[in-house]
């Protein structure tokens, strides 16, 4: 009887491409390396990282890489017909989505962590990967270590996902979580972030939640099976939330947290990115610091949440190498494609934001004068927008400064709350425009 060991010793090793080795392809290398012996008995044969493609010979690598194998000739890897999976870990669209097109087409199973090739063209790539026979795996593009694709793909396979609400960002999760917690404002605890390393020195496609609607888009193709513009998905980022906002959520009983929220109303895919104040209660709002959370409701399972680390070059590496495992395997197996033919997709359309609905935190920064208040619940009346709580900090005295006044209301349109707002700021008694955060359901 031949043993696992036997079979693994004399079996052809399964030959990868890594297609960048920066912080993400560096753990990946780290991780085969550790796990060498077995990632193999999984596999039936060794996993070889057989070449590199980087754009700079001269950098710091980690120590487990073999030089030798590194190389900035793009043709020289994916011209090599002894590769079995390609590995993109480059990120960014150009020249990615060239390299993972090619390798493609070449018959080769892809494994990929990029979120923003896989917002901007996802729905191709998995129809040119179903098309040649091979698979197209991206667990590491979203949530980082949390497994959630898999868990989309695999485990509500029998099921239909309703909604899922995320923290797909560490860099906002972390700042708001300074901001809440230390009471810094919102440059301070970016700085920080950046000192720490959890947020680039241009932090703007996190902090502005291009990132988030990046991974939103990529999980709508799973959750909801939809082929849909990145670029229509309703986006806000955290630069406008003060360290007030997080003290008058704290006294509602709220905590604020930068989400991805999307939804199945069967004719449309409700999908949007943008900060929310949760209730303290949930444990979405006890999720802190670079942390990441998605919680899937499914029509028949009902609730599941994960949550994890959701960045760095470990907690992600453990989720590409994972899916290295699935495809090396198919590939083994005869039956390579199998997972990727399992993706459905179809154009949906998007649910217009201001068809929305949804209660509405409003913090208003007007001068202390007779009748404001009054004004304000009149033009939200108007647009039927009902109160539910309101504050007022300051005044009462005759200088006529500006004071907070905050609400929260019930439920109201997403029109009909811009068209209050709309008539509200346009006073001479309102000294900064309103800030307004949507109370997630």
């Amino acid at each position: 009887m031949v043993s696992n060991a036997d079979r693994v010793a004399t079996s052809r090793p399964v030959r990868i491409a890594l297609l960048g080795c920066g912080t993400v392809g560096g753990g990946v290398v780290q991780l085969l390396d550790a796990n060498a012996e077995y990632l193999a008995s999984r596999v039936g044969a060794k996993l070889e990282v057989a070449r590199v493609l980087v754009r700079d010979l001269e950098k710091d690598r980690v120590p487990q890489l073999d030089r030798a194998r590194v190389t900035t000739d793009a043709n020289a890897v994916l011209g090599d017909a002894s590769i079995d999976v390609f590995v993109e870990v480059m990120g960014g669209v150009d020249p990615a989505k060239g390299y993972v097109e090619r390798a493609i087409d070449a018959g080769k199973g892809v494994v990929t962590a990029n979120k923003m090739l896989l917002a901007l063209h996802g729905p191709s790539l998995v129809d040119r990967a179903v098309a040649r026979g091979v698979d197209l795996a991206f667990e590491g593009s979203v949530g980082g270590g949390i497994p959630v694709v898999r868990v989309l793909r695999e485990a509500f396979a029998s099921d239909w996902v309703t909604s899922l609400v995320g923290i797909v960002n560490g860099t906002c999760n972390y700042v708001l979580t300074r901001m809440r917690e230390n009471g810094l404002s919102f440059d301070a605890a970016l700085k920080e972030a950046q000192a720490k390393g959890y947020a680039e020195a241009e932090p703007s496609l996190d902090v502005d939640g291009h990132d988030a609607a990046h991974k939103l888009v990529v999980l709508a193709m799973l959750a909801f099976g939809a082929r849909v513009d990145h670029a229509q998905v309703p986006t806000e980022g955290i630069r406008g939330i003060d360290p007030i906002d997080h003290d008058f959520a704290d006294r509602f009983g709220y905590a604020i947290k930068h989400l991805a929220i999307g939804r199945d109303r069967e004719t449309a895919v409700e999908l949007r990115v943008h900060p929310a104040l949760v209730p303290r209660t949930s444990t979405i709002a006890h999720v802190g610091g670079v942390l990441n959370a998605i919680s899937l409701e499914g029509r028949a399972l009902g609730p599941c949440l994960l949550s994890g680390r959701g960045a760095g070059d470990m907690p992600t590496a453990v989720s590409v190498v994972a899916d290295v495992l699935d495809v090396a395997r198919a590939i083994r197996s005869g039956v390579p494609g199998l997972a990727t033919r399992s993706i459905q997709l179809e154009a949906r359309p998007l649910a217009p934001m201001d068809d929305v609905e949804s209660r509405y935190y409003l913090r208003f920064q007007v001068f202390d004068r007779p009748g404001v208040l009054a004004r304000i619940t009149g033009a939200l009346g108007d647009a039927r927008v009902s109160i539910e709580q309101m504050v007022q900090q300051g005044g009462g005295d005759s200088s006529g400064a500006a004071v907070q006044v905050v609400m929260l209301t019930h439920e109201a349109t997403e029109r009909a709350m811009k068209s209050a707002l709309a008539k509200i700021d346009s006073h001479d008694y309102v000294a900064q425009k309103t800030r307004m955060i949507r109370v997630a359901s």
